[in-house]
């Protein structure tokens, strides 16, 4: 078996299963359940990335999702550095309890699942070739979540409870006007867009220093 197959059969199966933990285990009992938070927004993103790159692997599709891959890879990296930066500053502005959950499930979720990913984007699959399609794609991903959120969750939920409002999928959200919180969507898709900018530019390196071997 070739080295790339195993490594995205390891890919495919670990979102496969935290997918798949997160339907069994999630918490469900609020509006929205586990879809309230974007990093399951990212899972399912990485899980559906992955059984496409399984598909090319295996011979099953011609079809590259480029621009939906590079974006997941980018929502990826926003999950991770927004998680720990908030978490770091303060435990229970993205948590209920201030406490993380299993560690296993922390450490996949906001760090392993979303390197293994990037690492199929950037060197395997070598997805940033057309910028314009994963900027749509982003966009509409992000945009998507936030309308979900401040039109469905918050006001379908009565917790977390805030300063300002409730319901919103993290507790600190709740502690902003919604100037404010407009404020901080749109620097986070600036940094999102930023982030792909780095990403193309990162890759077309890769590719100028390491050329994909020619198909015999």
């Amino acid at each position: 078996m070739r080295p790339v197959l195993i490594y995205r059969w390891i890919v495919f199966l670990l979102a496969a299963g935290y997918l798949l933990r997160t339907f069994i285990f999630g918490d469900f009992s609020d509006f929205g359940g586990p879809y309230r938070y974007l990093t399951i927004w990212a899972l399912t993103a990485s899980f559906f990335a992955a059984s496409r790159m399984m598909a090319l692997e295996e011979g099953r599709s011609t079809h590259r999702w480029d621009g939906f891959v590079a974006m997941t890879a980018v929502l990826n990296t926003m999950v991770v550095f927004l998680y720990w930066r908030l978490y770091f500053g303060d435990p229970a502005s993205v948590t209920r309890d201030g406490e993380l959950a299993a560690w296993h499930l922390e450490m996949y979720l906001h760090l392993v699942g979303p390197l293994l990913q990037w690492i199929d984007s950037m060197f395997i699959h070598r997805s940033y070739r057309r910028l314009w399609p994963a900027v749509l794609w982003l966009v509409g991903v992000i945009t998507a979540y936030l309308t979900w959120a401040e039109l469905l969750v918050g006001p379908n939920n009565d917790s977390p409870v805030g300063t300002v409002t409730t319901g919103l999928p993290y507790p600190f959200l709740n502690n902003l006007e919604f100037s404010d919180r407009l404020v901080f969507y749109g620097t986070n898709l600036a940094t999102g867009l930023v982030l792909l900018l780095l990403f193309t530019c990162l890759a077309w390196g890769v590719r100028r220093r390491f050329p994909a071997p020619v198909a015999p």
